[in-house]
């Protein structure tokens, strides 16, 4: 609702009508003709902040240099070319200053009528000063920052006599993501000066200003979501959201976006009752969240399955069939969790990925982006732990073995675990997988057997393998001058 007095009546006149009501108002609050409802809702609030209608300044709250920050840091910064487009450019020579406020009164830009800006430096309507209703009483910038809708305060609705020879026209400007007011719009000028269509110009700019906030969050969560869109490709069974800086859905999966019902909790990678029967999990991001969501009940739901092939020369991750590209240190952090089903710690994790060095608070944040990569239903917390059914090629070389399956286990024995990782978890399983294989071999006295491990990273430079493959391969065979010149070499070059 606007809060526009009748503009028929003569300014001049009307401003002594009001001038015989703010003097009797103000003496004999109960008798006489009263001001208009909001003016007289906001003296009252004005008189309960103790200002004194006679000779009342505004404070000064910034110094040039101050200002300067807060012009830059305000988001109504980029809208100021339109305004004075609006409401300086278009309206001619008319005697008149447009104002800006923050949300707070603060006077951050003023720009208009030379003469007008030097009457009104006389009376400090200035940058740099704070015109909220507790600062300087009723005024259009700080009544419409306190009811938030447009008004106009005329002469002596003003509250402080200083300023019954001005009139003023403000109207608020709201954030359009989070709703919230963060300025004013404000024309100022004398009485005789102001057209009685510039209330209606000021809230029309205001709502102008609005759309073009609203045009910037939009390139600017389009930018995220470009930039994020990879983590909304959820795992079987989850859900993702993209998520602004405040809460504002941005994007999601198709097909494939439930929301939590009610507000969505700030606290990151704690998990909290989505309702249906589902778990969620907020996770930060350079601008804005990701809102994870999965089932945790429901026996038509299928276990999520993990396959994790680390034997080639570069680890290899699967989710429900689908490749999830991952580096050597989240193929460290998920051969850890695969040893230790259990669950560990950060510290245990530390140590087993990063040795005696390990700092917890790294591992927090590798942790975090793998949960970012697999899903938070996949990568639990408190402790850390696998959520999927892990299928491993080097957990099956352990199986094979222990069965007597030598060679279904040298298939899947590969390069060896991990081989360009020093992680001292997984140098370990390397260490006791390779001793198990060795000896299988070994054990077997199979040519072809020894001939495959003799080509492993493992078992090319091992000269016991080399001396028992000699030993197994007819006399003809075409592989014995290449085991025999390797194996010369290796005694060459150890003597």
């Amino acid at each position: 609702m606007m809060n526009f007095p009748e503009v028929s009546i003569d300014p001049l006149e009307r401003a002594r009508r009001l001038e015989r009501i703010h003097a009797a108002t103000l003496s004999e609050p109960d008798g006489g003709e009263s001001p208009r409802p909001v003016v007289a809702a906001s003296w009252q609030r004005s008189l309960e902040a103790r200002i004194d209608p006679n000779g009342w300044k505004p404070p000064v709250v910034f110094a040039a240099e101050e200002l300067e920050e807060q012009r830059d840091a305000h988001s109504l910064a980029g809208c100021l070319p339109m305004l004075r487009r609006t409401l300086l450019d278009e309206v001619g020579e008319c005697a008149h200053i447009m104002i800006v406020t923050d949300a707070e009164g603060n006077i951050l830009w003023r720009e208009g009528h030379p003469s007008v800006c030097r009457e009104a430096d006389d009376v400090l309507l200035s940058e740099g000063t704070r015109w909220a209703e507790e600062a300087i009483g009723t005024n259009a910038m700080g009544t419409t920052l306190a009811t938030g809708a447009p008004v106009q305060i005329h002469s002596a609705e003003h509250l402080v006599c200083t300023y019954h020879s001005w009139t003023c026209a403000a109207s608020p400007i709201r954030d359009p993501e989070t709703g919230e007011v963060i300025g004013s719009i404000d024309l100022s000028g004398p009485l005789h000066t102001m057209h009685p269509a510039l209330p209606a110009l000021v809230a029309a700019a205001s709502r102008l200003a609005e759309g073009e906030l609203a045009e910037r969050m939009r390139l600017r969560h389009m930018r995220i979501a470009e930039r994020e869109m990879p983590r909304l490709r959820a795992s079987a069974g989850e859900s993702a959201v993209l998520l602004s800086p405040y809460g504002r859905v941005i994007a999601s999966e198709p097909g494939n976006s439930t929301v939590p019902e009610g507000p969505v909790p700030r606290t990151c990678g704690e998990e909290f009752d989505a309702g249906n029967g589902r778990k969620a999990v907020l996770e930060p991001l350079t601008e804005g969240y990701l809102l994870r969501t999965y089932r945790v009940s429901g026996a038509e739901q299928r276990d999520p399955v993990l396959r994790l092939r680390f034997t080639g020369m570069f680890p290899e991750v699967e989710l429900n069939e689908r490749a999830v590209r991952v580096g050597q240190r989240h193929a460290e952090l998920l051969t850890a969790l695969t040893l230790r089903p259990e669950g560990v710690n950060a510290e245990q994790l530390a140590l087993m990925v990063h040795g005696e060095q390990g700092n917890p608070v790294t591992v927090r944040a590798e942790v975090h982006r793998l949960r970012a990569r697999l899903g938070t239903s996949i990568v639990r917390t408190k402790p850390y732990r696998l959520g999927a059914r892990v299928e491993a090629d080097f957990a099956a070389v352990r199986s094979l073995l222990r069965e007597g399956r030598v060679v279904a286990a040298l298939d899947r024995y590969g390069q060896g675990l991990l081989p360009g990782s020093d992680a001292p978890v997984v140098r370990e399983e390397r260490e006791e997988l390779l001793a198990g294989m060795r000896a299988a071999v070994l054990a077997a006295q199979d040519p072809e057997l020894l001939w495959r491990f003799a080509h492993t990273e493992s078992g090319r430079w091992d000269a016991e393998v080399l001396e028992r493959l000699l030993e197994t391969l007819p006399a003809r065979d075409w592989r014995r001058a290449g085991t025999r010149a390797r194996l010369d070499r290796l005694l060459n070059d150890e003597g």
